[in-house]
């Protein structure tokens, strides 16, 4: 599937409109909804709808499909975040942190920031003593990083990957 918008593409995607964002907002709800239903849900016949679904997909808005697992059932209910300064910020310093963090299987998001450090990243791990490994024995062996300051998750309040479709982006 192309990116949102690829560049070399001459032609901009369609705005969404209402039944877009319906569909939208129906598909981030549950990914496995069958097309039939989904048509129903928005007033639709099933191959129009299909068709607004594969052109969503075509476009980009919709990446992918995937299943929401329990953490606490796969021994990753630990989460922390980590705030990591680079001694370095260069383009090379940048690209080697990323391509070694894209190796790690504990890393769940990876975010360059602007402020007072340089990388904001999610982790999971079993429990405590995971984590002081993966600190130890990973992050801490990454060339170029100068400090880190970790805040460890002692309750869950709100967790989503859903994106407010229904105002204009």
């Amino acid at each position: 599937m192309k990116s949102r918008y690829d560049l070399t593409d001459k032609t901009p995607p369609r705005p969404l409109d209402k039944i877009d964002r319906k569909i939208l907002d129906l598909l981030q709800e549950d990914g496995r909804i069958s097309n039939v239903k989904l048509a129903e849900k928005i007033h639709l016949s099933p191959t129009p709808c299909l068709e607004r679904v594969k052109r969503l997909e075509k476009e980009g808005y919709i990446k992918k499909y995937v299943a929401v697992l329990e953490p606490k059932m796969l021994n990753s209910a630990l989460v922390s975040f980590i705030e990591v300064s680079l001694g370095r910020t260069t383009t090379e310093a940048f690209d080697k942190f990323s391509e070694v963090i894209l190796r790690m299987d504990e890393v769940q998001e990876c975010h360059m920031v602007a402020g007072g450090f340089d990388y904001l990243i999610k982790v999971r791990t079993r429990d405590m003593e995971h984590y002081r490994r993966f600190l130890s024995e990973k992050l801490a062996l990454i060339e170029d990083i100068s400090n880190t300051h970790t805040y460890v998750v002692m309750e869950e309040i709100k967790a989503s990957s859903a994106i407010n479709v229904s105002n204009e982006v």
